[in-house]
């Protein structure tokens, strides 16, 4: 028997796939009925509860982050705290290099994505101040308490077989003004899109609602992706691949920026509840077709001895292609796994949800974890293949297992 939750969430998703019948009814209403109908959006954000399929998806996307450290540690292209391997052209760091560049163009957007979709209803529910104080404690202190503590012991665990101590690691950061936000690079970019948001929405604040919008067409998405192409290699033009701006890769925003603004219109427009398996499926198609474009073109430059130039930044054949590869690619995988996940992971589950409970604490703790799996598995002699799967697993068992107590400490739950 569903629970008045779970029934007022699936009476407002059934609101949600309506759009077609309030769109016909909007020119007859009354004054009163109009504003009703105005207000339909608003509740359904209010009342809806978080999905478990949503859930399911944010913990997997957590393990994929540690998978992605995990190849970097052993081989990858990327920026990671400890390197093992170097990037070579073996074939397991050019294997684990593709891994990286394919998560690379989804799972951190599709983060983005789910955060935004969240975001009106916690405005709502809490108004500006609240809200905007919230985003601090939940966003702001793990981000403090990783650049000031977690930063330093992750960093400390490799610097130590130099025989350097903590406090070494601590003062020499202090000295340096070196703040490390690690991956918690996420959180300080959403305290960024919070802010202005809340910004935007008071400026808005008198415009009356309209209502709800259907998913967007494949034409509106194939325009967006590639507009976020062009945006993405403008701005590489200023700011390559791999370079901070107060400690964010600006190269990467274009689809951060465009995925959280989708997720707030999803929210809005009950698009989440509504994207068709048909529309889903064409964009997992074109994902399909797409992925093996970039591996190809590198493989074709290496042996008819091509220079297409540099990925990173620059107004190249490489540079062009990799920031129109992206979103084609970001965009299938991420509408396959809502619609996936929707229809085949939203039941209720104990032991799933214990998970997902955990995931943002494992999102912060798992560099560390990470790190001290990485020097433990220093002796053994294995393919960087097997290492990078060995430590990536240990990682992702022993950073739930932490986070497990973690979030029962009465001070650490309200934050994370």
């Amino acid at each position: 028997m569903p629970t008045h939750c779970e029934a007022d969430g699936k009476a407002v998703r059934r609101h949600g796939r309506r759009s077609n019948w309030l769109g016909a009814t909007w020119a007859d209403a009354g004054q009163r009925e109009r504003e009703l109908l105005v207000a339909i959006p608003r509740i359904s954000i209010e009342l809806i509860p978080r999905d478990a399929y949503i859930d399911r998806i944010r913990v997997i996307l957590t393990a994929m982050v540690v998978f992605h450290h995990s190849a970097v540690t052993y081989g990858a292209s990327g920026g990671w705290f400890y390197r093992e391997f170097p990037v070579s052209s073996e074939p397991s760091s050019l294997l684990l290099t593709f891994f990286c560049a394919t998560n690379q163009a989804f799972f951190m957007g599709f983060f983005f994505l789910l955060a935004g979709y969240y975001t009106p209803r916690s405005l709502d529910k809490k108004g500006y101040a609240r809200y905007l104080a919230d985003r601090f404690l939940r966003l702001g202190l793990p981000l403090l308490a990783f650049g000031f503590i977690l930063s330093p012991i992750t960093i400390w665990l490799v610097e130590r077989r130099k025989g350097l101590t903590f406090g070494d690691v601590a003062q020499h950061l202090w000295r340096h003004r070196q703040f490390e936000n690690g991956p918690l690079w996420f959180a300080q970019a959403l305290i960024i899109f919070a802010f202005f948001y809340a910004c935007w929405h008071w400026l808005r604040r008198d415009v009356q609602t309209s209502a709800p919008k259907p998913v967007p067409t494949n034409r509106a998405w194939l325009v967006s992706a590639l507009l976020i192409g062009a945006a993405a290699l403008t701005i590489r033009q200023f700011v390559p691949v791999g370079v901070n701006v107060i400690g964010l890769q600006l190269g990467y925003f274009a689809s951060y920026v465009f995925l959280f603004g989708v997720g707030i219109a999803a929210a809005r427009n009950g698009w989440l509840d509504s994207l068709e398996l048909a529309q889903a499926r064409r964009w997992m198609m074109i994902a399909a077709l797409t992925i093996p474009l970039l591996p190809a073109m590198i493989a074709a430059a290496r042996v008819y001895h091509l220079n297409y130039g540099n990925f990173v930044g620059g107004f190249s054949v490489t540079s062009v292609v990799y920031a129109l590869w992206e979103p084609f690619v970001a965009f299938g995988i991420i509408a396959g796994m809502l619609v996936w996940f929707r229809e085949n992971r939203n039941q209720p589950s104990p032991a799933r949800n214990w998970l997902a409970r955990r995931a943002y604490t494992v999102f912060i703790i798992h560099p560390p974890v990470l790190v001290a799996i990485s020097m433990l598995l220093l002796p053994w002699h294995a393919p960087a293949l097997a290492k990078f799967a060995a430590a990536g697993s240990l990682a992702v068992i022993a950073s739930w297992m932490l986070a497990g107590p973690l979030v029962l400490v009465p001070g650490v739950r309200r934050i994370v």
